[in-house]
């Protein structure tokens, strides 16, 4: 089966399974994607080191933050500098491109946290009827 894929400057179909926007959506609609970016772009034309990321991201483990911003890297959204000492010290930062995702996906999480407390209460509802039944 081929992939079909849109034109150059024509839009994806959303609701295509192989479509490439939604392979994109899907890498970087993550909550760590999220937080690198935001992370990355507070740091903006300047660099955090992994290990920054990795404290100023409480709950990821190594190996996700590894493979977040690898994907991330590989995207074109974040350029990664090693400096050769030992141990190796690995800086990441946006580039212009990966700082163009800060603003909707900043739209995102202050939706998110302006709508907390509504989704919060349609849970409990939700929950509350389950149990009545």
């Amino acid at each position: 089966m081929t992939s079909r894929r849109p034109a150059k400057g024509v839009r994806g179909d959303l609701f295509d399974p192989d479509c490439p926007t939604r392979r994109l959506l899907d890498r970087i609609g993550t909550k760590w994607t999220s937080m690198a970016v935001k992370v990355l772009a507070e740091a903006h034309p300047g660099e955090v080191r992994f290990a920054e990321l990795r404290r100023r991201m409480p709950g990821i483990s190594q190996k996700m933050l590894a493979t977040t911003l690898h994907g991330l890297g590989r995207d074109g959204l974040v350029e990664r500098r090693v400096e050769p000492v030992v141990p190796p010290r690995v800086h990441y930062r946006l580039t212009e491109l990966g700082l163009s995702l800060d603003a909707p996906l900043a739209a995102v999480r202050d939706w998110a946290e302006a709508h907390m407390p509504d989704i919060d209460r349609a849970n409990a509802a939700s929950d509350s009827a389950e149990h009545r039944r």
